[in-house]
């Protein structure tokens, strides 16, 4: 308790945070990421997302887990049949206490009571239906056989009606008048509504009188029929889930309490009403449940358990999101509530938003009917990568790191210019306040001037100097050398094999978003190849996929890349290669890829004619192996000897760390 106004805290406890910050999908397109980048497409990759979950809220595949585990539980919980039992076990204990009374009596009214007990039929129903007007000698008996009948009565009314066992007062005739009023009283309403009569008037009326009997709450008409139809459906299938002779028993039970406690007619009544209300529903095919439970169920808790078992059914149907046309709004947000909690509804909730913050923040966008990433989404994926290089490269090992306080541009010369807009330069304060001091003395003096009877400008407080556009002036610095980067990735069916497919996008992400934050003066081509070569624009690699086709043509993508340096050549060349195996297709002079394994000496000659335009350009070839094989170790020796570059073993986990670092270390020797 709050020691100001009285007040009391506590958490919170009616769904999501209402203080949380606002929903961030950056995470959410992370994780479609590594899907995507592994060779899947942008709706594959968001049903595994929504399965996995993220690290705060549950995943469906968590969820279903959870529907299982209660499932197996509640079959767990006892048997169907318990009800019986109970029933036999209170009757014979009344027959017992009849004859206990009974034998010390040596007349002929005694023996003919007990050949009367004798000629009871053998099923239950039937025996509690010859004893309904029996006279019972003995008073234990008699108050055994009334508990008997008030338990039936309270169980089977249960199985119709959840929890109305506990708020009834009694089980005597005033009791059962009220039930009976109340069953007839639904049974009108519902009739009325199907007339177009009824009112929500009239069901808060009903609520208001009978509202005991219906425990959790209903806030309309629908709501409380659909409880009942549950049940009703739930009932069903207890007597479908066992035997004939368990069945027959059960159900000459209900019939006998019904009729006993004058209710039969009404519950009848009732029941057609509901059947009517929803002939959706297929009553006569309720499939049954097998229970493993020892312990005996009484009607109403096994009923309850059968329609819980019903509704984590479907539940389970609609999260496994295995059908077609699945959507994730088909998963009723009740059922959620009712199998598994505030909690859970809280994560489904989370799961549905993301998809929706996916499109809205401008991530996803749906294309004929086909999920795909954006540019913003692709961007974000490289920024990703980035961060993921630098943090797995060693502290202090490289230098490279952000750094905020410096812009773009060059060395320092010491002169200044005025300030024009997009300039990258640093302000230099004391040219610009100079300027501002000398606008300002010149106006002052252009005031004094004036005639008095102008209206004066609204004065400067003193110490104050107010700064105008055109007084800002930036340093002058040298020029940056630009540089023109291409990245070679290999494409070839054995990288997807080998597994380092995603780790090869992700480095070329990485290396876009380098350049596009860090040095927007450099220009980056990006070639993949395989049987031939293309160029691949930063937007093409997240969906990039991989076709089972033969060759490895670095031939090809060297002649693309050496196209791209010649249209550069005021820029400091660089070169890298990410393969994983020896060159084994070449380009034909008519445009068609030639493949020969072992390598034809032709596709050897042509690719390292490219290598030494390559030298000639000077442009250094850095190479990174991602397999450990001798005839590729020969390939990348010669074109290290041939060119002066160098040769890197790199894994899939450390490749774009790799690729980076030497790219920041050539820009730093070439500068």
């Amino acid at each position: 308790m709050s020691g100001y106004g009285g007040y009391r805290y506590g958490s919170y406890y009616g769904g999501p945070d209402p203080l949380e910050p606002p929903y961030d999908v950056r995470g959410a397109v992370d994780a479609l990421g590594d899907s995507i980048l592994g060779g899947g497409d942008p709706a594959s990759a968001l049903r595994d997302l929504l399965r996995r979950g993220l690290a705060s809220r549950r995943g469906l595949d968590d969820l279903l887990r959870q529907v299982r585990d209660r499932q197996r539980e509640l079959r767990r919980s006892g048997r169907l049949d318990g009800i019986l039992e109970q029933a036999r076990a209170l009757l014979d204990t009344a027959i017992g206490q009849e004859r206990a009374e009974l034998f010390p009596d040596p007349g002929d009214e005694a023996r003919l009571r007990e050949a009367e007990l004798d000629a009871l039929p053998p099923d239950t129903a039937g025996a509690i239906r010859a004893l309904s007007d029996y006279q019972w000698r003995s008073k234990a008996a008699a108050q055994t056989f009334e508990q008997l009948k008030e338990l039936l009565r309270r169980e089977i009314l249960d199985s119709q009606f959840r929890g109305i066992k506990d708020s009834m007062s009694g089980a005597g005739g005033e009791a059962m008048a009220r039930v009976r009023n109340m069953m007839a009283a639904l049974t009108d309403m519902i009739e009325a509504d199907e007339r177009g009569e009824h009112t929500q008037q009239d069901f808060d009326d009903f609520m208001a009188e009978y509202g005991e009997f219906f425990p959790d709450s209903p806030e309309n008409l629908d709501q409380l029929v659909d409880s009942l139809v549950r049940r009703m459906a739930a009932a069903q299938r207890l007597l479908n889930s066992l035997s004939d002779a368990q069945r027959d028993e059960l159900s000459g039970l209900m019939q006998q309490v019904m009729a006993d406690a004058g209710l039969a007619q009404e519950m009848a009544r009732l029941a057609e009403a509901l059947r009517a209300r929803r002939p959706d529903i297929d009553w006569d095919s309720q499939r049954g449940e097998r229970m493993t439970g020892h312990d005996p169920l009484g009607l109403g808790d096994a009923t309850t358990a059968l329609a819980e078992l019903a509704d984590l059914a479907q539940l389970e149907q609609a999260l496994r999101q295995d059908y077609p046309g699945a959507r994730l709004d088909d998963v009723d947000e009740d059922a959620v509530r009712r199998a598994l909690g505030r909690q859970a509804v809280d994560d489904m909730e989370a799961l549905k938003q993301i998809e929706r913050e996916l499109a809205r923040q401008g991530y996803l966008e749906n294309k004929e009917g086909k999920l795909e990433l954006t540019p913003k989404a692709v961007r974000r994926l490289g920024d990703t990568a980035l961060r993921k290089v630098f943090a797995a490269l060693a502290e202090g090992g490289y230098g490279d790191h952000d750094q905020h306080d410096v812009g773009q541009a060059g060395e320092l010369t010491g002169a200044t210019r005025p300030w024009r807009f997009g300039d990258e330069q640093p302000i230099d304060a004391a040219a610009t306040v100079r300027n501002a001091l000398l606008r300002a003395g010149a106006h002052e003096a252009a005031r004094s001037g004036q005639d008095n009877d102008l209206q004066p400008e609204r004065a400067v407080p003193a110490g104050q100097v107010p700064l105008d556009v055109t007084d800002f002036e930036v340093s002058e610095t040298e020029r940056r050398a630009a540089t023109a980067v291409c990245l070679l990735v290999d494409l070839s069916y054995s990288m997807a094999l080998r597994g380092t497919w995603s780790a090869a996008k992700q480095t070329a992400l990485a290396l876009y978003s380098l350049i596009r934050t860090r040095f927007p003066q450099d220009s980056l081509q990006v070639v993949g190849f395989s049987n031939y070569a293309r160029e691949l624009k930063e937007t093409d690699l997240a969906g990039l996929t991989w076709h089972m086709v033969q060759g490895t043509n670095l031939h090809h993508a060297l002649v693309l890349a050496g196209r791209f340096l010649d249209r550069r050549p005021e820029h400091n060349p660089v070169v890298l290669i990410v393969t994983d195996g020896e060159p084994t297709a070449h380009l034909r002079r008519d445009g068609r890829s030639w493949f020969d394994w072992p390598p034809s000496p032709e596709t050897i000659e042509l690719t390292m004619a490219e290598v030494d335009k390559m030298t000639r350009r000077r442009a250094t070839l850095n190479v990174f192996m991602l397999a450990d094989d001798e005839r590729l170790t020969s390939f990348v020796d010669e074109v290290a000897r041939r060119n002066g570059g160098r040769v890197l073993r790199a894994m899939p986990d450390n490749l774009g760390a790799y690729v980076v670092s030497d790219f920041l270390r050539s820009r730093r020797e070439r500068r």
